[in-house]
């Protein structure tokens, strides 16, 4: 007999979050494995990957202060979490397009 997951009540409020945590909480483990596994984006790792994985360190970031136009922060906060870094991306992206340039 399958038993559920957690015997405590959710604290989580999920404000913002698309994730219906009553369902989740109601679910066995048995669910919540089957469910990832049928997810292409959440696949398990085993010890073949981890003994091949190398450790990527970020790239150093430097604070700068940087005067933009109002809609374009807008338009690329509207895109979500992570709007400084695809402005980073952006920005990187058309820094190597013209490197051959300078």
């Amino acid at each position: 007999m399958n038993k559920p997951h957690s015997t405590k009540p959710s604290k989580r409020t999920g404000e913002g979050g698309k994730t219906n945590w009553r369902r989740v909480d109601a679910m066995t483990n048995d669910e919540i494995e089957s469910a990832a596994a049928a997810d292409p984006d959440a696949q398990p790792t085993d010890a073949d990957f981890w003994r091949t994985a190398t450790v990527v360190m970020p790239r150093q970031k430097v604070p700068v202060s940087l005067r933009l136009d109002t809609e374009i922060v807008a338009w690329f906060k509207s895109q979500g979490k992570g709007y400084q870094s695809r402005m980073n991306a952006v920005l990187r992206s058309f820094m190597n397009a013209h490197k051959d340039q300078a």
